[in-house]
């Protein structure tokens, strides 16, 4: 069997697997609230694994180990920050979040604010972070295909997308969450399996003891060395590590997964989970690229450093062994794309379907149209932008989140004093100028000194700029705070035993079940 017929079956096989997963989903889902949020009643653990399933995109499973091996040791900050965003997401939001009954970050952000100017507006910013992170994984699809077979990369998307959308309009949530748990543990056995042998390999064959690089360069494993050869390492590096861990929290299809827990406790606990699985995952992609620095040199001079990870059992073994070990590894990137794409399409479109097209259709006959404008759209641009590396554009959608989303939530969550102006001023400012930078990269615009370094990673003036302009906006227009302010930040703190009554807030009426006899809370 060649590697070509090798690639193809594994495809077929993760492909058909998800359908059938799906198809199976969607016994359960019969009502609106399943389509959107798996009618609330997910479980910790299987949350944690679909959470894993769909946050080990194509940069997780390819880009990571492509940067590392490409860029050097300044890139292990990616896989530190993925992990680190879910320890804020954990301690500042994940409770209130859940308790806030929201469906979506829009939904959120009206009940806070209460201004549909601010829900508008915040619709806008999911469907853009939301079609910015769909771009790279079927990037990555692409990338797969043609390693393994030479095909065109706009097949591999093409098949992503067709699979991913018979998945999202079938079943919804509830297919979703089951494809998606499934698919972590694919994506693990994918990644680990061939990494154990490729390193069994190195040590036997006497490189335990040299340079773990011996053709990476002097400054490969240095630390703050050039972060990708542009200037101001320093900055690019903690402007990155910002973005990072902080735009994890506004990120669509991350936020929606606790939107189904039944209760805030277990949506803490499905993220302690989460960052359990995730810690396990990310130590296995730098070994690949530090092993494609001894076994695939040539890669970087062609371009095509995020397909080290698939190149490297055809380079170290060969033969039927390395064949069937990159298949296995070729299953788990499409696994990473299908599951990663399913949770995006899901945030998407029940935004679109929310927001655009109840205006026309209803219920679910909306949610399914609006899938298909979700797919379609991001499959253009990425058969468009086919130059963008997969783990930048990851890193562009994260920053787009962080100067947005996340002073919106921290803050709507945790000050009393925000108000819809200033959360509108601070969303128009982020948003604006890390969209503007995103725009700069992708079309290959190129700056000196520090602008350069500022466009090719702007979270470190966009998140600061962000938070400010909602504080002093908010400041300025506090005579306009939402009326029903203390009804709602006691739903976002209060234990969820907590009831209170659904009209105008009345502190006498809110009341806390102990057993079967309810008392007045004080």
């Amino acid at each position: 069997m060649s590697i070509a017929q090798a690639g193809v079956l594994a495809i077929a096989i993760v492909c058909g697997v998800t359908l059938v997963a799906g198809a199976f989903g969607l016994k359960l889902s019969r009502t609106t609230s399943d389509f959107y949020v798996a009618g609330r009643s997910v479980s910790a653990g299987w949350n944690a694994s679909a959470i894993g399933g769909e946050y080990l995109s194509a940069a997780s499973f390819l880009g990571i180990a492509g940067l590392v091996y490409a860029l050097g040791a300044d890139m292990l900050w990616f896989p530190v920050g993925y992990t680190v965003g879910y320890v804020v997401l954990l301690v500042l939001v994940a409770a209130p979040l859940r308790r806030s009954g929201a469906y979506t970050l829009p939904d959120f952000a009206e009940a806070r604010l209460e201004s549909r100017h601010v829900r508008t507006l915040a619709s806008l910013l999911v469907i853009g972070i939301g079609w910015l992170y769909l771009l790279p994984q079927f990037q990555g699809a692409g990338i797969a295909l043609s390693t393994v077979t030479g095909a065109p990369p706009a097949l591999g998307s093409l098949i992503v997308a067709v699979v991913v959308l018979a998945n999202v309009t079938a079943g919804g949530m509830r297919s979703i969450t089951l494809v998606q748990a499934m698919q972590y543990w694919l994506k693990l056995t994918a990644i680990s399996m061939p990494a154990f042998v490729l390193l069994a390999l190195w040590w036997q064959s006497g490189a335990a003891g040299p340079n773990v690089a011996p053709t990476a360069g002097a400054d490969w494993g240095q630390a703050l060395s050039g972060f990708g050869g542009r200037e101001h390492p320093v900055y690019a590096t903690y402007s990155t590590i910002l973005a990072l861990c902080f735009g994890t929290m506004g990120l669509p299809h991350v936020l929606v997964r606790f939107y189904t827990n039944p209760d805030g406790r277990a949506a803490r606990r499905t993220t302690l989970v989460v960052l359990v699985l995730l810690g396990i995952f990310y130590v296995l992609p730098p070994v690949y690229g530090a092993l494609g620095r001894i076994y695939a040199g040539d890669l970087v001079a062609e371009g095509r450093a995020d397909s080290v990870v698939i190149q490297l059992p055809l380079r170290m073994i060969g033969g039927t062994g390395g064949e069937l070990l990159a298949a296995l590894l070729v299953a788990g990137a499409f696994a990473a794309f299908l599951s990663t794409s399913s949770g995006l399409t899901i945030a998407v479109a029940g935004v679109l379907s929310q927001d655009l097209m109840s205006r026309w259709l209803g219920g679910i006959a909306s949610f399914r149209v609006s899938a298909v404008l979700a797919v379609s759209v991001a499959y253009v641009l990425a058969v468009m932008a086919e130059d963008v590396g997969v783990a930048t554009a990851v890193g562009l959608a994260f920053a787009v989140a962080a100067s947005t989303f996340c002073p919106l939530l921290l803050l709507g969550i945790w000050w009393r004093g925000l108000t819809a102006p200033g959360a509108m001023a601070g969303l128009i400012a982020g948003g604006a100028t890390s969209v503007a930078a995103v725009g700069a990269t992708m079309f290959g615009v190129s700056a000196p000194g520090f602008l350069g370094a500022a466009l090719s990673q702007p979270a470190a003036l966009t998140v600061p700029l962000s938070f400010a302009v909602m504080l002093v906006g908010s400041r300025l227009t506090r005579a306009q705070l939402p009326r029903h302010l203390s009804q709602t930040m006691v739903r976002l703190h209060a234990p969820e035993q907590l009831h209170l009554d659904r009209g105008s807030y009345h502190p006498e009426r809110a009341t806390v079940r102990r057993g079967n006899r309810p008392s007045t809370a004080v």
